[in-house]
């Protein structure tokens, strides 16, 4: 089943026909074309779906292959850029997270970096508007604020879950520290977190690919090939960024007050 919304449409002030709340009307708007899938009674992106299963079927693939058949001596070609990338996320790890705690969180900051990384790059890299499909194309699955938002909220969850493993119901006392005037304010920033993370992400990788996309339909020579170089670094970047920033709020749950 296949639904096409029309922002122009929805923000013009036509009468509300379908009987749902406005809030609601407004929670249904999507920008551009997508392809839907219909599942369990909900509608869902099938397009970043798509991209997003075959972003970890590519880094489970890589996985297995580097680690077949494993060289305890001197590591070569897979299993060595594999060895370089999980020293890279335990430096990470070790670094905004402390030498006692790091080890636990290093597989979840590994994946959410990789994931990022990935999709990152394979929206800059991959042709994906060779794909045709009954309505919206294919892209970069952080190229779509819903996959943003839900690698923000496990963060959010990792790191709350973090503090009460730790501390228990004593947790939240943070929240009244130094002072129990500033409760306000520290609910606040962690319903900040999540919006900043996934905002970041989501506006980056997007501009980055308006931009692009605009040139390569002005100046289809040469012109663009700088910028798309310049995306697969900023696009790196996010990726780290992102991860570092989960690390340092689970590091923050974990440290004493």
């Amino acid at each position: 089943m296949f639904k096409l919304i029309d922002v122009d449409q929805i923000t013009s002030g036509l009468p509300n026909i379908s009987g749902k709340e406005p809030i609601f009307e407004i929670s249904e708007v999507s920008v551009g074309q997508h392809f839907y899938w219909q599942i369990g009674g909900y509608e869902v992106h099938g397009q970043v779906l798509l991209t997003s299963w075959l972003v970890l079927g590519l880094i489970v693939i890589l996985s297995l292959l580097a680690n077949l058949n494993l060289k305890t001596s001197v590591p070569e070609g897979l299993q060595n850029l594999t060895e370089y990338i999980t020293e890279f996320i335990r430096d990470l790890a070790k670094a905004q997270i402390g030498e006692e705690e790091y080890g636990t969180w290093v597989p979840f900051l590994g994946t959410i970096f990789l994931f990022i990384f990935v999709s990152n790059w394979s929206g800059a890299l991959l042709p994906w508007r060779l794909i045709e499909l009954p309505n919206g194309e294919l892209a970069a699955p952080t190229n779509d604020i819903n996959t943003t938002v839900a690698l923000a909220l496990l963060t959010s969850i990792a790191y709350f879950y973090a503090g009460l493993r730790k501390k228990g119901l004593g947790y939240f006392k943070r929240y009244i520290e130094p002072a129990a005037f500033l409760l306000p304010i520290n609910v606040l920033e962690d319903f900040t977190k999540p919006l900043s993370l996934s905002f970041r992400l989501f506006g980056n990788i997007l501009a980055d690919e308006l931009v692009v996309g605009v040139l390569i339909a002005l100046v289809p020579l040469l012109v663009p090939i700088p910028l798309m170089l310049l995306g697969l670094f900023t696009s790196a970047i996010q990726a780290l960024v992102f991860a570092t920033l989960a690390g340092a709020y689970i590091g923050e749950a974990l440290e004493g007050h």
